[in-house]
């Protein structure tokens, strides 16, 4: 998957606010909501060969950046992946 293919399944994911983690706003896309889990594999393995090392509150993640945007994953074996975590880029 290329990153502008990446980013438009991204887009046009269905994201919702992570409202139990207020100190953290972001949102997240479940793998049950896609309709295709081939491509959720690949997006959460385009954001893993995409992205950059970063450490957030004493641990480390592969973080995505697009203009907008940085997505990441919780780290677990993609087959194991539920979930994308996104939010502003521009928020630490």
């Amino acid at each position: 998957m290329t990153k502008e293919e990446l980013i438009e399944h991204l887009d046009n994911s269905r994201w919702k606010f992570a409202k139990t983690m207020p100190h953290n706003p972001h949102f997240y896309t479940l793998r049950k909501t896609w309709s295709n889990q081939r491509k959720f594999d690949e997006a959460v393995s385009a954001i893993r060969r995409y992205g950059v090392r970063e450490k957030c509150k004493g641990y480390w993640y592969t973080v995505f950046y697009t203009k907008d945007f940085k997505y990441w994953t919780m780290g677990a074996p993609i087959n194991k992946t539920i979930l994308i975590n996104r939010k502003s880029a521009y928020d630490n």
